[in-house]
């Protein structure tokens, strides 16, 4: 499974600069809200399904070579954050979708940790 399926799958809106998404191929999936807990447990290359939108989730996605962030619920950074995504090659996506249901999709696609 590569991000671009998951783009199109979850219909997720892309924030920040496209890529050959169909190229990156997140290794698992990891969820959670606290920085300290993602920094602790996020796979390298996993995916990051959040409701945060502040600039500090893309310090931590690029200190974890992370796929992509999937910021749920309707939340929405801000243009500094964004652009801070940009410069560090962090992809953000969005979507209104609870966390919850955005993890089961990507469950039931097959994106699970061993």
């Amino acid at each position: 499974m590569n991000v671009q399926q998951i783009i199109d799958t979850l219909k997720l809106k892309v924030l920040t600069e496209n890529k050959d998404f169909s190229s990156i191929q997140p290794t698992f999936g990891y969820s959670s809200d606290l920085l300290s807990c993602v920094m602790a447990g996020a796979p390298k290359q996993g995916i990051w399904v959040t409701l945060q939108a502040h600039g500090n989730i893309v310090a931590v996605a690029a200190l974890l070579e992370l796929t992509a962030i999937i910021i749920t619920e309707g939340a929405m950074p801000d243009e500094n954050t964004i652009q801070k995504a940009n410069d560090e090659g962090v992809t953000l996506l969005s979507t209104s979708a609870s966390t919850f249901n955005v993890i089961g999709q990507l469950w039931e696609m097959g994106l699970r940790n061993p």
